[in-house]
């Protein structure tokens, strides 16, 4: 592919990210109104600036291979599974859960023994502790596994978005946010904003927390229960374990445009079709025949009154608007062999 082609291609997908972005806003006020958090100064040129750089940043280099390593999504049963769900920049919020959950102690260290989290997506945007979250899920991924459990973050679409530099959603203090981090190629992005220039060298692929998003999948599968941010069609299920080292060796800055699962309006991050009033069952039942598993666990769409569930429980949402933004319940999901029980933080 020639980089003119690829930019084409690049431009095309960011594009298709910007109108998702929109058409999820509409789709959210059928659940709970949405808050839209937006950059200072002139925010459509800061938007249209980030964007820009980062295809023009990913159109100057070739194209390289990339073998990531091996990532696994698929595990079998355990005795304890903690889902969370979207976190939008809330260290404070996403600690109280996990902390009612049993899972951490008050300085936020390690207490679950083996307990499994998984956390399905959306650190990033509407609140301002996104980095120090992602270096604590780091921190958590590290701890977990010496104690014999596991802490799974998934991908959201607002980790894409942010990656190809759409800064719709990013709070003043949110712009801030990175410009402490070390070595940043700055210089390669010269034409964003000052205000934004950090956080768009931080987060574009082949930046250093884009790196650390590279090391994440968009969904995992935990004995019979299939986590994922926005939902997953019927008919996507045969396509995941290519996609997903793809959407990895994007983010980690191989100059490959992101997979089109990932920009795709029915696609894992975007899909809503198990979140509304009127959820497709038909579908999700098909759906979960194709993966192999009994049930479902979604965020992406908040449900105003806490955690809810459909289609005969085989589908779980448990975006509660945890964030200070949206001021929902602090709530989680507990799977065990008993099945799914709600935890609610005091």
């Amino acid at each position: 592919m020639t980089r003119r082609a690829w930019a084409a291609g690049m431009a095309t997908a960011l594009a298709g990210m910007a109108a998702l972005a929109a058409c999820g806003r509409d789709a959210k006020r059928e659940v709970a109104p949405e808050r839209v958090v937006t950059a200072p100064g002139p925010v459509a040129a800061t938007i249209d600036a980030g964007r820009a750089a980062v295809a023009a940043d990913q159109a100057a280099g070739a194209a390289a291979a990339c073998d990531p390593a091996p990532q696994p999504w698929r595990f079998p049963a355990v005795a304890r599974v903690i889902a969370v769900g979207d976190v939008h920049g809330d260290l404070g919020a996403v600690q109280h859960v996990l902390r009612a959950a049993g899972v951490v102690d008050a300085a936020g260290a390690w207490t679950g023994g083996a307990t499994w989290v998984v956390q399905t997506g959306d650190v990033l945007d509407r609140g301002d502790d996104e980095q120090a979250i992602l270096d604590w899920f780091e921190r958590l991924e590290r701890d977990a596994a010496a104690a014999g459990g596991r802490f799974v973050w998934l991908l959201g679409n607002h980790e894409l978005m942010n990656a190809a530099g759409d800064l719709r959603y990013v709070t003043p203090g949110g712009f801030k946010d990175f410009d402490d981090v070390p070595g940043l190629p700055l210089a390669r992005f010269a034409d964003v904003p000052a205000q934004a220039r950090a956080r768009v060298a931080a987060l574009a692929p082949g930046g250093p927390y884009a790196k650390i998003m590279a090391g994440q999948n968009y969904a995992a599968v935990v004995g019979d229960t299939v986590y994922v941010h926005g939902g997953i069609r019927p008919g996507y299920a045969d396509g995941i374990p290519a996609d997903q080292p793809a959407a990895r060796c994007w983010l980690d800055g191989a100059g490959t445009p992101p997979p089109q699962a990932l920009t795709d309006s029915e696609g894992p991050l975007w899909d809503r079709s198990y979140a509304l009033a009127e959820a497709d069952c038909p579908a999700l039942e098909r759906a979960l025949a194709e993966l192999g598993v009994a049930r479902m666990v979604i965020g992406h769409t908040v449900q105003p009154s806490g955690i809810s569930s459909a289609c005969d429980g085989k589908v779980w949402r448990i975006d509660v608007g945890l964030a200070k933004l949206y001021g929902g319940p602090h709530q989680a999901l507990e799977l065990t062999a008993a099945g799914p029980t709600i935890i609610a933080a005091p």
